[in-house]
């Protein structure tokens, strides 16, 4: 994620013990024995909305305000702490950087798994990664978590959790805001909507190597992912093809055989429609060109993502002792706008192995 330029925690390092531990991976009283694990994470702060709501739902509100008081001042320097409108100003920053953090998530197919309000950062930053995944075929419905029978944090619904999560954190905070500033953080809520909207908007439209402001651009990506949802085309590679064919070859419709995810694209029969439309809107990008499209998409567009097949695979190496892919994804995802050599032999650009789509993952796997 950090590579992906996405606001994250860090992992310092990975232990692995001798030891075993009894795992109860799907909840389903199948209890295996695995080897032991420990992985240090690191973040400039690990506070996150369930701080203060604890505190606000116990009523110690003299803490919740020393506490609020201690991470305004440690971790948002823009905001004067003789300032009365302090909170405010906090909530404003949370419910802007949140929306920011969610659309960059969807701009990568990230699905964190779990948001509920003790794993969101006040810091908007992405923490307690469990059963997260990277969408290979674009579906609004995906869900990493096999324990997520209701699909509460499915992918397409992040913005709208986070939205209940911001609406949490106003009820944590309203015992320290007087009745202007109540109202006040009200309306800000309410725009947290246009915000996740306006930064989805900007990150497709650079994902597609869109320059300048045309009022059909949000139908022209609704457009393109609704034709992937149906084609159920890969996520990922479906924008990177994009950013590495000539405007020429689409045009012509003439799609080469690497670019595997555009040929499931382009089985849908309104394809050759979207085409023509993107054709039109790359031709008004002022002082443009094919060549300089095609290098501003790569650096937007991921080549490779940890895609669950890829870290099952190294955990079953791992398994045996064999570290060799657990080493091979860290030097390659450090470097995932690049194409890599011995990346593309693994077949991490190539269409996910079968059985990749029986892979479930939980808060215990």
């Amino acid at each position: 994620m950090h590579y992906l330029a996405i606001p994250t925690s860090r992992a310092a390092s990975l232990v692995v013990s001798d030891d075993d531990v009894w795992r109860d991976q799907f909840y389903n009283g199948n209890i295996n024995k695995e080897r032991g694990a420990i992985v240090l994470r690191l973040a400039k702060s690990w506070f996150r909305i369930g701080s203060l709501e604890i505190l606000a739902h116990s009523g110690e509100l003299d803490l919740q305000r020393r506490l609020l008081d201690f991470i305004i001042q440690e971790h948002f320097p823009s905001i004067a702490m003789n300032d009365s409108n302090r909170y405010l100003e906090f909530f404003s920053t949370v419910v802007s950087e949140t929306a920011n953090l969610i659309a960059l998530w969807m701009s990568v197919g990230f699905a964190h798994g779990v948001c509920n309000t003790d794993n969101f950062s006040l810091l908007s930053i992405t923490i307690d990664y469990g059963p997260f995944g990277f969408m290979d075929s674009y579906d609004p419905n995906f869900v990493p978590n096999t324990s997520d029978d209701e699909r509460r944090y499915k992918i397409g619904n992040q913005a709208n959790v986070g939205l209940f999560n911001l609406s949490k954190l106003l009820q944590a905070l309203k015992p320290l805001l007087d009745p202007r500033q109540k109202q006040l953080a009200s309306q800000i809520l309410e725009g947290y909507g246009e915000r996740y909207h306006n930064r989805f908007t900007e990150l497709f439209k650079t994902k597609l190597g869109l320059l300048g402001e045309n009022e059909d651009d949000n139908y022209l990506i609704a457009f393109l992912l609704k034709l992937m949802e149906d084609t159920k085309a890969d996520f990922t590679m479906t924008f990177r093809q994009l950013s590495e064919i000539t405007e020429d070859q689409l045009k012509e419709l003439h799609i080469p055989e690497e670019f595997w995810a555009l040929q499931d694209l382009g089985k849908h029969k309104l394809f050759s429609e979207w085409v023509t439309m993107y054709l039109l809107r790359l031709n008004r990008n002022k002082g443009d060109s094919d060549t300089k499209r095609r290098t501003r998409m790569t650096t937007v567009n991921p080549r490779y993502v940890l895609r669950n097949w890829m870290a099952e695979s190294a955990v079953q190496k791992a398994d045996l002792n064999d570290f060799s892919e657990v080493r091979l994804l860290q030097q390659i995802l450090q470097h995932p706008f690049q194409r890599q050599q011995a990346a593309e032999k693994a077949g991490y650009s190539l269409r996910p192995p079968a059985w990749a789509k029986d892979l479930k993952v939980s808060c215990s796997s």
